[in-house]
């Protein structure tokens, strides 16, 4: 890879594992456990990277509106997940964070969320945040209304809000904005996630559906990050 640097943050939509499950004949539950083992990979390589935070966009206040067949299949993964990996990322040293609503999930997956924030929350690796339950817009009127409270309450003054306030009542708090945002399966949208924190992310589309996005096209993804040419809405000389 390139000397160039690497982002401190990257932000990945996990996309197509529904498309890919219809590529292949098989159902939609059996796409999602086979994007599984690519975010296994994923994370992995992150940290041994040394990139400060990973977030990763599992599932959205939107897609409760999948049939519920698909969302049970989504949930039980959820389960499975936190179960089989929390070993090894607490071994790596990798702090999990949830980002969204972690009272709106079913019970058994909301106390392996608390548990795995909890059991993780003093290590100092890679700031592993997943979004679950999660909508962007969602996210920054939480946020509104904690300052509004703290404003009634007399604990800061309106005139004080300002985005310093704002990005510490974020679910991302203390952590750096996005520098890369990859959404794969070609799609070019955000879809309602982290709308505020991508305000300066670099972009890429890779068209590979999520299982089938190995290390080769991270790495291809970091090292167009790399040769960016960031200006924040100034002039480089």
């Amino acid at each position: 890879m390139s000397e160039l640097p690497l982002p401190r943050h990257v932000a990945i939509i996990m996309d197509g594992n529904g498309r890919w499950a219809k590529q292949h004949k098989i159902q939609v539950a059996l796409g999602h456990r086979k994007g599984v083992e690519t975010l296994r990979a994923i994370i992995r390589e992150s940290s041994d990277l040394g990139i400060e935070s990973l977030t990763l966009y599992a599932f959205s206040t939107e897609n409760w509106r999948r049939s519920p067949e698909e969302v049970a299949a989504l949930m039980g993964l959820l389960l499975e997940y936190f179960t089989s990996e929390i070993d090894e990322l607490d071994e790596k040293n990798v702090r999990i964070r949830i980002l969204g609503d972690k009272d709106g999930m079913p019970e058994k997956q909301r106390a392996a969320l608390y548990n795995a924030e909890e059991r993780t929350k003093n290590n100092t690796g890679l700031n592993l945040n997943i979004a679950i339950n999660y909508g962007s817009r969602a996210e920054l009127a939480r946020a509104a209304r904690a300052l509004a409270a703290k404003a009634v309450k007399g604990e800061i003054k309106p005139e004080d809000i300002d985005e310093a306030a704002l990005s510490n009542e974020l679910y991302t708090k203390g952590q750096p904005d996005v520098d890369l945002l990859i959404r794969t399966s070609g799609e070019m949208r955000l879809s309602n996630f982290l709308l505020y924190q991508c305000a300066y992310a670099e972009f890429e589309f890779p068209p590979v559906l999520w299982p089938d996005f190995d290390l080769a096209a991270y790495h291809e993804a970091l090292d167009a990050f790399r040769h960016r040419d960031r200006r924040f809405g100034g002039r480089n000389s």
